[in-house]
């Protein structure tokens, strides 16, 4: 083996993050809220190198991996993802010179697909989306690489007390804001790897902040939060990149605080909703945030409580415009969103009380 390659991809993989910048923190006014104290922001994961909040992931799980003696020169890196975490992986691979394998289900979308493959990524296609482990295993075996495993690995990968990981990042940003440290803070579970990382550094550093997680329908998180039985199942969710039909290793339940159901329509309506604010199309697992935020803003305002509220928009729009953003597939896949699109709107610009 060459003792020179583990230190230089170390090394390709420290320069590649330096020349990143890190991602902006966005306020989102809402005079329904802000006339009562209460600042929303999202933290705009989409302008990674990979375009999303997975790039922070894939960073993390192959600088553990190096570090671990578990990736060498030449190894096939294997995943069990069909969105995002999978693209953000392929990036990395390539940057080492290794080949990626995503293993998915064949109704991936060829979009997805080919964001892979433009990284230098090969897919791999199984009947069902539980098929992925057993087979992202055997492919491992097989080649005499590395199961890179997120769903188990996401929140042990991140330094959670700090150096510069996403909670870090989040309170650095909010310093000069008028309630800089946030009363809850807001995000999905895919691994369940973010709400790990934040809650613990929230612990660490003693601050009075509540980690909220938004789970879409069909997906595992929130019952297995109520319960605790670790051996529950469910359908799957159907918005892209959070929710799961088993319950992951990665997704602590004692760092979470609350979660929040959020039906598919909402999802969908929030997403729109949300984009239309920006100006920039943001995705349905941002949406899935944003209804939760709203929920939470509206508590607040009831109770009379002051204070903010922070997200992160996890992905850009673009991705979604043959499958989120197409009017007919919506109608197709979730049915009528009319009612929640008023649900959401009214909620955006409620009168003050």
């Amino acid at each position: 083996m060459n003792s020179s390659w583990l230190p230089s991809a170390i090394a390709r993989i420290e320069a590649d993050y330096q020349r990143s910048a890190d991602t902006h923190l966005i306020p989102l006014r809402l005079p329904a809220f802000a006339a009562h104290g209460i600042d929303l922001y999202l933290k705009d994961e989409s302008t990674h190198p990979t375009g999303s909040l997975k790039h922070r992931l894939a960073r993390s799980l192959f600088l553990y991996a190096l570090c671990n003696g578990w990736v060498h020169e030449g190894s096939t890196i294997v995943e069990s993802s069909s969105g995002s975490t999978a693209v953000s992986e392929a990036y990395f691979a390539r940057l080492l010179g290794l080949p990626f394998v995503a293993v998915m289900p064949r109704s991936t979308s060829p979009e997805k697909v080919a964001q892979i493959e433009f990284h230098g990524g090969r897919c791999h296609f199984v009947d069902s989306a539980g098929d992925v482990y057993d087979a992202a295993r055997a492919i491992a075996a097989e080649t005499g690489g590395h199961y890179m495993d997120q769903f188990t690995y996401a929140e042990r990968a991140t330094d959670w007390r700090g150096n510069n990981n996403i909670a870090e990042s989040m309170f650095t940003q909010m310093q000069r804001e008028p309630h800089p440290v946030p009363r809850w803070i807001v995000v999905g579970a895919g691994t369940g790897g973010t709400s790990a990382t934040i809650g613990r550094y929230v612990r660490y550093q003693r601050h009075a902040t509540q980690v909220c997680v938004a789970d879409p329908a069909g997906s595992v998180f929130s019952a297995y939060h109520r319960t605790g039985d670790a051996t529950l199942t469910a359908p799957g969710s159907r918005i892209e990149g959070i929710g799961r039909p088993r319950v992951e290793p990665s997704f602590i339940r004692t760092l979470v605080d609350r979660m929040v159901d959020v039906p598919d329509v909402e999802s969908i309506a929030a997403m729109r909703a949300l984009s239309a604010l920006l100006g920039r199309r943001v995705g349905p697992s941002t949406g899935t945030n944003f209804v939760a935020m709203l929920a939470l803003a509206c508590e607040m305002r009831e109770r009379g409580e002051r204070g903010s509220i922070l997200s992160l928009l996890c992905d850009a729009g673009e991705r979604y415009l043959p499958t989120y953003f197409n009017a007919d597939w919506v109608a197709r896949c979730f049915g009528d969103c009319t009612a929640a699109q008023q649900k959401i709107d009214a909620l955006i610009r409620s009168a003050d009380r």
